[in-house]
């Protein structure tokens, strides 16, 4: 296996899959599904940082003006509805008219997206952890200013049927005090081989409290690409997916650790 070139902290570089994302058509001023769907197809920080500047990022600048004024604290969304609801409504579309049904476990039950088998060592949860630099063989400029980005998260969910689900964390640091979204996408997985799998893409949701209400935005519509990886295991638990082409850039997973329950308390 190719050795990864140079890896960056999650800190560092908070990475997105599957595939770069075109830049997104949106209504001017506010942040909407299609600035959700653009954040859900990206590969890198600085795409997502894109997918947020197109058509939003004067309005949640004002936002973020209006919530430090007036003194938020930053989890409290009853202070930011309050305060600067009217300018918060005007930063985001509104709610769809008919509410969207909240898809709890995309890869359960009849509609859940089947792709072909999965071996054992891919199923799980796998938090991305680390992303290399560009390589510059090509003539492409190294990546060297890469700033950090605490406040993206990107996990990995792939079930043994062959459906994955895709998640951003965007929180308040990007939003906007007391807003924050879980951006979901999911999808196939196809394993092509030992060391090929591509992600299709297939639905999504943006779920979470935006302007002190709690919202569902549908990403049915847009216009995902998915994206195709050669994958390998460095370690049991470590999982490396690296893009097809002159950059080569490469993202690594961790397998997400499940918690130890809490010892009952002694009588």
């Amino acid at each position: 296996m190719r050795p990864l070139r140079l890896l960056v902290p999650l800190l560092m570089s908070a990475a997105a899959l599957p595939a770069a994302a075109q830049a997104p058509r949106t209504v001017a001023g506010v942040c909407g599904r299609t600035n959700w769907v653009c954040v859900a197809e990206c590969i890198d920080a600085e795409c997502v940082d894109k997918c947020m500047r197109e058509g939003c990022e004067d309005a949640l600048k004002r936002l973020k003006a209006c919530t430090s004024k007036a003194a938020c604290a930053p989890d409290d969304s009853a202070c930011a509805a309050k305060s600067c609801g009217l300018t918060c409504e005007r930063s985001f579309e509104p709610a769809p008219k008919s509410p969207e049904k909240l898809v709890t476990n995309p890869c359960e039950g009849d509609k859940a997206p089947k792709g072909t088998a999965v071996p054992r060592e891919l199923v799980g949860t796998w938090v991305l952890s680390a992303a290399s630099i560009p390589d510059t063989d090509q003539g492409q400029e190294e990546r060297i200013d890469v700033q950090p980005r605490s406040d993206y998260a990107r996990a990995l969910q792939v079930t043994p049927e062959g459906c994955f689900v895709l998640r951003t964390k965007l929180d308040d640091a990007t939003l906007g005090r007391g807003s924050t979204l879980d951006v979901r996408a999911w999808g196939r997985v196809e394993v092509k081989d030992k060391k090929h799998l591509a992600l299709r893409t297939q639905d999504g949701q943006a779920v979470g409290p935006v302007c002190g209400k709690q919202r569902v935005v549908p990403l049915s519509q847009g216009k995902f690409k998915g994206g195709e990886f050669t994958y390998a295991f460095e370690e049991k638990d470590s999982l490396v997916l690296t893009v097809p082409g002159a950059t080569r850039q490469t993202f690594q997973f961790e397998r997400e650790k499940q918690e130890a329950p809490e010892p009952p308390p002694k009588p």
